[in-house]
């Protein structure tokens, strides 16, 4: 299943039978089977039919509401949970701190080697002396990810090693696309506005699977709950980002899928530069290519998609919760591959 991205400002979701339409001044731009669609994305000014959005909620499929520059607003869902077990054992393992930190290493372990494998890949030949200095850094900083003895100083080698793979990577990009590092707030050049971009729609989609796991999307390890925010979701992206978003965002920019003038500035402090509509609809498009491109699994070697992957997580997840598995195994992309080999 993928996404369904609506981003035609003005159109309109309909529901006819089993088929999710996308239509604006009495054409149909798209039409999909319900049964292909795992949830909706929709963009600014998109208005959906009371039939389509009961259809949706029915089976399962959430929708989520972003601005034209890709900010959350908010995310239409179906019914509650029904497991209530599950989250009674999330709960519980919740207020055990030792669980709690074992849990969270595994998760900056999971970036902090995912991102190393990523720089690997990205260093065509092996030749930049650069990332062969951060690859010693960050190998050292995944080790010394399992022996922290508390979350604030799990925290601090995360931030560490994300310091450090940014830093790198914007060695290797032309100097035209602005990179200095990563940014968020706000995203001042268009590859950290891509990279926000990006973690958008990469939360969004785990958010959905964990709450059709049956999970508390609130309740996290690494990230400390607060209100609003949702951070097992959170938890669970950082293994994904180095794999789902960073790997696509550079090779867009350095392959020229993605130029320059596929963006534009804005008045929006928040957003002072952004895709234009054309270049959305090609990252969305691309993103979507990336997430349903098959591979063989790293672990059981079947073979599988990234979308698969994030629910496979989740799951994995809820085993380790309820008891039925010893402990959680991050996504781990093998090192040692270069960009182009298998």
């Amino acid at each position: 299943m993928t996404s369904l991205y609506v981003v035609e400002q003005g159109a309109k979701l309909t529901c006819t039978g089993h088929r999710l339409v996308v239509e604006k001044d009495g054409e149909a731009l798209q039409v999909v089977p319900m049964i292909k669609v795992s949830e909706v994305i929709v963009f600014g000014n998109v208005s959906l039919t009371t039939p389509a959005m009961k259809r949706l909620m029915q089976e399962g499929k959430d929708v989520v509401f972003l601005t034209t520059t890709g900010q959350y607003c908010g995310r239409l869902v179906g019914p509650e949970t029904r497991h209530g077990q599950l989250r009674l054992a999330q709960y519980q393992r919740l207020q055990d701190g030792a669980f709690k930190l074992c849990m969270a290493q595994q998760c900056v372990l999971g970036k902090v080697h995912n991102m190393r494998a990523h720089l690997e890949r990205r260093d065509r030949g092996g030749a930049s002396r650069a990332v062969a200095i951060a690859l010693v850094e960050l190998e050292a900083l995944e080790a010394r990810a399992l022996r922290t003895q508390n979350l604030h100083s799990l925290r601090g080698v995360e931030g560490t090693a994300s310091r450090r793979y940014f830093g790198t990577l914007r060695t290797l990009l032309p100097e035209e696309w602005g990179f200095g590092g990563r940014q968020r707030r706000p995203p001042p050049d268009p590859v950290n506005a891509l990279l926000s971009f990006g973690y958008t729609l990469l939360h969004q989609i785990l958010q959905g699977a964990v709450q059709m796991v049956g999970l508390d999307p609130y309740l996290g390890f690494l990230h400390e709950p607060s209100y609003g925010r949702p951070s097992l979701a959170l938890d669970l992206m950082e293994e994904f980002r180095p794999v789902a978003v960073d790997p696509l965002v550079f090779k867009s920019v350095l392959e020229g899928s993605l130029t320059r003038a596929d963006f534009e500035a804005s008045d929006d402090p928040e957003r002072p530069i952004r895709l234009t509509e054309a270049g959305c609809r090609t990252f969305l498009r691309l993103f979507e290519e990336h997430l349903q491109k098959p591979f063989l699994h790293p672990r059981d070697g079947e073979r599988t998609t990234l979308r698969r992957c994030f629910e496979g997580q989740v799951r994995e997840l809820a085993r380790v919760l309820e008891g039925r598995q010893e402990g959680y195994r991050p996504f781990l992309v093998p090192c040692g591959v270069r960009e182009g080999d298998a």
